[in-house]
């Protein structure tokens, strides 16, 4: 406040003494009423020293009169809003900032006495008047303003809320008792105190202040806690009631602390008494603060913390209590004994029971002797009484406080609490989830009771569950005890691993001794697990496993755990890197004193390993460094097709599947088993009795027919193995993997055209095309493995046909309407293969019908597909039509053509494919299209253009490099640009320009050949002499 003359300074005091005067003094706070006392003389000091003064304006005062004003004026105002908070706001604020507010009443209060002295100077005539002066101005220096000792207390107490402080229920009483002292209320009297706490909300209303926040809300809790009263006996203690009533706690029973019934009285030396644990937990929050101890109910200052048992008013209450239990434990007898009950009674019987349990440990017995835990135990397994799951966890939670009885427990466990409190974990309440597993863990200190939990079905499965999951904590946390207590006994840790808790097993088995691990590898190898337990159990466990193979004792059950886990393909990656290869090769071929079960289970492992492309391929196989695709590796393991062992024999077939399979080395692989006589003795499986030696040797056999094909044919014929595919393809009961196999090595096999018509035969055909539909029809455009395997085993075999000249054959071919087939195949969804052999049987056929068409002088009229072509081209009815590709009649041959048979397009879009093998057999069935003679070339070129063929061509050949598609492409290009019309079309494309002079310098012999005639068609090069064009040279 700025006052920037002496008028308004005297008009701001007096105005600030009218409002101090104003306020109501009988407030209680000791500081603003004896600053209050001081208004009346500064009252009469000012009045007086204004109406003295000779001027009659305040302006005209000395200089320091009117600084005295100005200052006065200022602190003046200032105490008054002081003096204010101490009146009107609640006391509870002002007991929060006491300090603050005793600071500013001192500071004032000096200050203007400071002032006072300053006019002395202006009254020095009027000595009694001066003397007034002099006197207030030494009075209100010498003011002394304090904060009490007891409301010091309770602001320091008030602060420990504001910092979060949890304070328990018995200091929460203390508490309420101080500041009820402080306040001049009544303990009891809990609606003033409401009311001051409702007060100090609205001052804090536009308060910013996180701490005075957390104090206004601690103590709306504190003092509704306060407020509820016990039911309380009145009159004298005398304990002969009505037989049967249950008797309320005389007030002297109950602590003032905590309002329950003590259990320990205690008298302090203001001879009150309290529960022992209740004042103890005061004393200390007392010592924290760094204040005396106290007596809450008289605020004394305790000199000593003696704390004396009251002994009368003990056995007073001992006696009260065995009675209200006596009653208590009738009145629960009687509730749970009746048929139908009342939910509530029950509730409020299962409440009692908890209670005696829990606050009385001596008198458990006498619920146990009732048979009441017998009955709890009945309640909760009866599940036709329908009891919900809060009646379910009031039912647990009693048993949880009878199970600290030994007698108790025993009669819990043989009524079957195990299952019970299992059958509880998947309650529909946490509450109910929470008493359960508290129930489980009481139980578990016993190590003969962890093992019957450990065979209780589904309890390590929940209890696992309830552990892992973290944001139940009530649950997680005894859960995880629990399993802990388990774990501890040797016997629980399979089933602990088969409900997916491996840590134990894992933990014994990585640092146990070599007993322990021995036992612990066997169980990894018997267990039966997920394919994620097994992927967690080889990160943890392989390195080991894989060292236990080298000594003796552990060798056998580390391998077979090696085995169960090498039986997902996520594993082959970790058990490689732990260089399990070596060992199980040594165990294979050089232990010669391995069992024959152990050669069996290290030979099925390896199969496991090396099922699917991975890092054996690069991992060394034994000791020496030999790869598994080496040809060691590969005679050592033709060598076991020889063992006596039949389950070695399947496992070396599968071996060599995989391997041969590896995209890195399967053509080695392959020579190696075919040098290596390889393919006899696989040949000899495929009509095995058991299925799993049948069914890899076809794969295998399969692999080596798509490399060595002559050689296949040439042993599968001299063991007579060739009907025996047949029926194999033809036998619905046969598995389907191996039906399809067998359908592609008849398939890769270079019949002979004899072979083709007595071996297969027209009926076979027939079979083969009705099969292709059906699994069109059955995938309903899903395609699976062995249906796309199938699928093209029965494509190649239709290939087959393709190549014979026989004319029932031919005949069929043309009913089945073959070229459709194939051309179905290309607009399937597919695998590459089967769009390729797809493209080569139209290849095929259509070079048939070309040959047929060659040899067709006098058509028939037209009929069938052609037709349309006559109807369009606008031809006279008597002249017959001819096919624009063939310059002939297509009627007979319509089903051999495929401009007729719609097939040119579908061609064309394999041009896109991605497979560069699909898209050389569409170029080599495109190819069937051209003709030598220059107006079937001309007709056919001009065919191609309409169904977009040529621009398709030359976008592939533009983007192709050297090889077998680049030549074929080039073929086709070169015979295209000799129509005039496209070598003017084309002769300033610079992308068929620069494709071709690409080839011309990086193409084989042929691509080259090919080249240079359309470069010299398109006049880029001179066809005479060589030499190149000048766009050539430039380029060069």
């Amino acid at each position: 406040m700025t006052l920037s003359s002496a008028a308004a300074a005297a008009d701001s005091v007096r105005s600030s003494l009218a409002r101090l005067s104003s306020l109501d003094h009988h407030h209680q706070f000791e500081n603003s009423k004896r600053f209050c006392a001081f208004v009346p003389r500064l009252q009469l000091v000012v009045d007086q020293l204004l109406l003295l003064l000779p001027s009659p304006s305040p302006e005209d005062l000395p200089a320091s009169v009117q600084t005295g004003l100005r200052g006065i004026a200022v602190d003046l105002e200032g105490a008054a809003e002081t003096v204010s908070a101490y009146v009107s706001k609640s006391k509870i604020y002002v007991l929060i900032t006491c300090k603050s507010l005793q600071a500013s009443i001192q500071e004032r209060t000096e200050a203007i006495g400071g002032w006072l002295a300053l006019l002395e100077s202006a009254v020095h005539e009027n000595p009694d008047l001066r003397k007034k002066v002099a006197d207030l101005s030494r009075d209100m220096k010498q003011a002394k303003f304090i904060v009490t000792e007891n409301e010091e207390r309770v602001r320091l107490s008030l602060q420990k809320e504001g910092e979060g402080r949890r304070p328990s229920k018995a200091v929460q009483s203390a508490m309420v008792m101080e500041l009820a002292r402080a306040l001049g209320i009544e303990p009891h009297k809990y609606a003033e105190l409401s009311a001051q706490v409702k007060h100090l909300k609205n001052d804090l209303v536009r308060s910013n202040s996180t701490t005075e926040r957390r104090i206004l809300i601690s103590l709306e809790k504190i003092i509704d806690n306060w407020s509820v009263e016990p039911d309380i006996q009145t009159g004298d203690m005398n304990l002969d009631f009505e037989e049967g009533a249950q008797i309320s706690p005389f007030k002297n029973f109950l602590c003032p602390l905590t309002k329950d019934v003590m259990k320990e009285p205690v008298v302090l030396e203001s001879s009150q008494t309290y529960e022992r644990k209740a004042i103890e937990h005061w004393f200390e929050r007392c010592i924290e603060d760094a204040r005396d101890p106290t007596c809450p109910v008289t605020g004394q200052v305790l000199k000593s913390l003696e704390l004396k048992l009251n002994i009368g008013l003990a056995g007073a209450i001992e006696e009260w209590v065995n009675r209200n239990i006596e009653i208590q434990v009738k009145s629960a007898v009687q509730c749970l004994s009746e048929e139908h009950f009342k939910a509530d009674d029950v509730e409020r019987a299962l409440d009692s029971i908890y209670k005696i349990a829990a606050d009385h440990p001596s008198s458990r017995y006498r619920v146990r002797n009732a048979g009441l835990v017998f009955m709890i135990i009945k309640l909760l397994g009866n599940s036709s009484k329908g009891i919900g799951t809060h009646l379910r966890s009031k039912t647990l939670l009693a048993l949880l406080g009878m199970a600290k009885d030994e007698e108790s427990k025993k009669i819990m466990l043989e009524e079957g609490i195990t299952r019970l409190a299992i059958r509880s974990l998947t309650g529909s309440s946490e509450k109910e989830r929470e008493h359960a597993i508290k129930l489980l863990l009481e139980f578990s200190n016993d190590e003969a009771y962890c093992k019957k939990i450990a065979l209780e079905k589904g309890a390590l499965v929940l209890l696992t569950s309830l552990a892992g999951n973290l944001e139940h904590p009530t649950l997680s946390n005894p859960a995880e005890e629990v399993l802990a207590r388990i774990e501890t006994i040797e016997e629980n840790i399979q089933y602990l691993a088969a409900a997916g808790r491996f840590e134990p097993l894992l933990s014994r088995l990585c640092e146990g001794s070599d007993e322990v691990r021995i036992r612990m590898a066997s169980m990894l190898g018997s267990m039966t697990m997920t394919s994620n337990s097994k992927l967690f159990v080889a990160r943890q466990s392989a390195k080991i496993l894989v060292l236990m193979l080298a000594k003796e004792e552990g060798k056998a059950p580390s391998l077979m755990a090696l085995h169960n886990l090498s039986s997902i393909d996520d594993n082959a990656t970790i058990l490689v890197n732990s260089s399990m290869l070596p060992s199980l090769t040594y165990i294979l071929f050089k232990d010669q004193d391995a069992s024959l079960e152990l050669k069996e289970l290290a030979a099925s492992t390896m199969a496991n390993v090396v099922s699917n492309p991975g890092p054996w391929e690069l991992a060394s196989a034994d000791k020496e460094g030999h790869l598994l695709q080496s040809k060691l590796i590969i005679a050592e393991l033709l060598g076991l097709l020889s063992s006596t062992s039949s389950k070695c024999q399947a496992s070396a077939l599968r071996i060599l599947y995989g391997v041969a399979s590896s995209p890195k080395a399967s053509e080695s692989v392959a020579s190696y088993i075919m040098d290596g006589q390889g393919l006899e003795k696989t040949i000899l499986f495929l009509d095995h009795a058991e299925d799993e030696h049948r069914i890899h040797a076809c794969k295998l056999t399969r692999l080596l027919s798509e490399r060595f094909h002559q050689d296949v044919a040439s042993q599968l014929r001299s063991s007579s193995k060739i009907p025996l595919l047949k029926e194999k393809i033809l036998d619905t009961k046969t598995i389907e993997s191996e039906r399809s196999d067998s359908a592609c090595i008849l398939s890769n096999l270079p019949l002979s055209e004899h072979e083709v018509t007595t071996l297969l035969g027209a009926s076979f055909l027939r079979w083969t095309v009705t099969t292709i539909g059906n699994y069109h029809l059955k995938s309903e455009g899903r395609i699976f493995k062995s249906q796309s395997s199938m699928g093209e085993g029965l494509v190649g075999l239709l290939l087959q046909f393709t190549r014979s000249p026989n004319s029932e054959i031919l005949s069929v071919i043309r009913e089945l309407h073959l070229m459709s087939v194939f051309c179905e195949q290309l607009n399937f969804p597919s695998k590459p293969r089967m769009k390729q052999l797809a493209a080569l049987g139209l290849k095929n056929l259509s070079e048939t019908g070309r040959a047929l068409a060659a040899g067709d002088l006098e058509p028939p009229p037209p009929r069938g597909l052609c037709s349309p072509l006559v109807f369009m081209c606008g031809w006279g009815a008597p002249e017959p039509a001819r096919c624009p590709i063939h310059n002939s009649s297509c009627e007979e041959h319509a089903h051999l053509c495929l401009l007729q048979s719609n097939c040119i397009k579908p061609l064309v879009d394999l041009l896109n494919d991605e497979d560069t093998d699909v898209q050389v057999a569409a170029v080599e069935a495109l190819s069937t299209l051209i003709l030598e003679s220059s107006g079937s070339l001309k007709r056919a070129v001009e065919e191609l253009e309409r169904q977009d063929a040529i621009d398709a061509l030359i976008n592939l050949f533009a983007q192709v490099r050297s090889g077998e598609l680049q030549e074929r492409t080039a073929w086709l290009i070169e015979r295209i640009i000799r129509v005039e019309s496209q070598s003017s079309r084309h002769s300033l494309n610079q992308n068929l320009v620069r494709a071709l002079i690409e080839a011309l310098r990086h193409g084989n012999a042929n691509t080259r050949m090919h080249a240079q005639d359309a470069l010299t068609n398109l006049k880029q090069i001179s066809g005479v002499s060589g030499n190149s064009s000048s766009q050539v040279q430039s380029r060069r």
